[in-house]
């Protein structure tokens, strides 16, 4: 999975939930001071490359308001069957879209030299909305199947943040989904409840 630049305007989502596919449920809600939920074709697009899903420098012509509608129903899917593996419930009708999803071929890549020669990753052919979306479908299936990397699924403790990610930390005691954006925010909320009671002490 490739990093996201989230420093540029471009993407201001975050590529670090540990699984491709939790990053596309975690665009379910605004990036606070970013772009909205994948909605837009020019959203999804962007989101495809910061993904890892599209090499840059992908034509995206052919991403439209029905490609991101099909992606927004995938993240619906896959947003019901983590949450239900969270809560011990099952979802068998997501469980049904999502198969169905990941059945398609996810798109063929290959090698190719760049302007200055170096190797890189392309598509084989143009761009299809069905096999990135078995791409990102078949990444849930191999979560969810894969006994170890279910158990390390958690839920964010930040305030008001519902991210999903995947706990990779030793001892499995991550308890944020970013330590630099919940983390840091419940570390200066403590750091003012302190000053707070100081002051009225």
């Amino acid at each position: 999975m490739a990093a996201g630049a989230t420093g540029s305007p471009l993407y201001a989502w975050r590529f670090d939930s540990g699984r491709i596919c939790l990053d596309l449920v975690a665009t379910s809600e605004p990036a606070p001071g970013g772009p909205g939920t994948l909605e837009g074709s020019g959203q999804l697009a962007r989101w495809l490359v910061g993904a890892g899903l599209l090499p840059p420098g992908t034509p995206l012509a052919d991403v439209d308001g029905r490609w991101a509608g099909r992606f927004a129903e995938l993240r619906e899917c896959v947003t019901a069957l983590v949450r239900a593996e969270l809560d011990g419930r099952r979802a068998e009708a997501a469980l049904e879209r999502v198969n169905a999803f990941a059945a398609g071929a996810p798109p063929g890549i290959r090698a190719v030299r760049s302007a200055d020669g170096r190797l890189v990753r392309a598509l084989s052919s143009a761009p299809e909305c069905s096999a990135l979306l078995a791409a990102v479908a078949r990444d849930a299936v191999e979560l969810l199947t894969d006994p170890a990397a279910r158990a390390r699924l958690r839920q964010c403790e930040g305030d008001n943040c519902h991210r999903v990610y995947l706990d990779t930390s030793r001892g499995r005691r991550r308890r944020w989904c970013s330590s630099e954006v919940c983390g840091n925010r419940e570390r200066v909320a403590r750091h003012r409840r302190r000053a707070a009671a100081v002051s009225r002490a």
